[in-house]
Parts: C-alpha cells; sequence; structure tokens
C-alpha cells in the first residue's frame, strides 16, 4: 500500500485530489495539511511513504518543509503539486529533496505516474517541464570562499528553517550575534533581505 500525505493551503483542491485517489486500491491518504507545519507534523507522526505538497504555504512553504522532512526522514519521497512552472520554483524543490514535479492542471493519469514512478525510486516532471536545466552548475565555489566557516554553519541551519532563536541555542550564540551573522551574509552574498537568502540557502543546498 502507498500511503501518502497531501499538503495544500486550499482545502477544495485537497478534496479534489482526494476524489482523483479514492478508488485507487493500492493508495491511501494518511494526512491532509492545509500549511508546512502541520506538514511536518503529519509526516514525523504519520511517516507515509510520499507526500504531494504546494510549494506556497502559510506559516512554513513547502520549499523549507521539504528541507526538514527529508533531513529528518530521508525515506519519505516528496512531490512538489503546485502551479508554478518556473525554473527557480521547480530548481528550489529539487534542491530542497523533491522527487518529482506536477503542476496542480495534471490530469489524474499524470499524477499517477508521478507516484509509481517516484515509488519505485525514480523522478518525475510534469510534461511541460524540461527538467534538462537542473544539470546547470547552480553553486558558484567563489561564493562558498566567500563565508567565514561560522557563515556556513549559520546559512546551513537557516536552508533547514531555523529560526534565529532556535540557531543562537544550537550554537550557544545570542540572538544578536546570529542576526549580525544574517546581515553579513545577505551583504557578502548581495543578496536582498531574509526572504532572499533562505530561498539561497535551500537552493544551494549548503550543507558543511
Amino acid at each position: 500500500m502507498i500511503t501518502i500525505a497531501i499538503a495544500e493551503d486550499h482545502q477544495s483542491l485537497i478534496d479534489g485530489v482526494d476524489l482523483l485517489l479514492k478508488y485507487e486500491e493500492d493508495i491511501s491518504i494518511v494526512g491532509r495539511a492545509n500549511d508546512g507545519e502541520a506538514l511536518l507534523e503529519i509526516a514525523r507522526r504519520k511517516q507515509p511513504k510520499i507526500i504531494l505538497t504546494d510549494i506556497r504555504m502559510p506559516k512554513m512553504d513547502g520549499i523549507v518543509a521539504t528541507k526538514i522532512i527529508k533531513k529528518e526522514l530521508p525515506h519519505i519521497k516528496v512531490i512538489a503539486f503546485s502551479m508554478f512552472d518556473q525554473e527557480d520554483a521547480v530548481r528550489q524543490m529539487v534542491a530542497a529533496g523533491a522527487s518529482g514535479y506536477l503542476l496542480k492542471n495534471s490530469p489524474l493519469k499524470e499524477v499517477l505516474s508521478a507516484i509509481q514512478e517516484v515509488i519505485k525510486g525514480n523522478t518525475f516532471f510534469d510534461a511541460s517541464i524540461d527538467p534538462s536545466f537542473l544539470s546547470e552548475n547552480i553553486e558558484p565555489q567563489k561564493k562558498k570562499q566567500l563565508l567565514s566557516k561560522s557563515e556556513r554553519e549559520i546559512l546551513t541551519l537557516i536552508g533547514q528553517g531555523k529560526t534565529s532563536s532556535e540557531i543562537a541555542a544550537i550554537r550557544f550564540n545570542s540572538v544578536s550575534t546570529i542576526e549580525t551573522h544574517r546581515k553579513n551574509i545577505i551583504r557578502k552574498l548581495n543578496l536582498h533581505g531574509k526572504g532572499e537568502l533562505l530561498r539561497y540557502a535551500i537552493e544551494k543546498k549548503y550543507d558543511f
């Protein structure tokens, strides 16, 4: 039996996926979430074989949730289920650990194909997405060398979805020290604000 959890902030879409998969004998939906934090809780408690998740969600987006889930529960397969087909969105989800990427207008046959392929350990991308761009080098060595060891470690924790308070506790620093490091990282990498810093940390897969 393929157990599945669905994360989507629009309940009507969850209901629609429920209806699509309801009569599949080898599929069982074991969890439904309307935000990233609820998805994380379901993943930890239910440990479904596959998670079908939106990207843009309240409290914690699908990129951060996927990153944390794959770090804690690497056996869980994640399929992005999004209305966005931009390369950046696909790249970020794959960098976070997703095995597949579907658009929300995908027919039932494609959703089922994605589930069947991903459960076998393969990847699956919507027919309208050409994944060849993923082979491009997205992590220039020069940018890594701009950062100190402490900054790289903090960037790793940021990519795991940790807050400044959580990072401070892990590193036995003050919150103000972590905030200073954040500002320095943003300046050195020529980023624009905390949101872009978080996206960069996830996309670049800093793992030091």
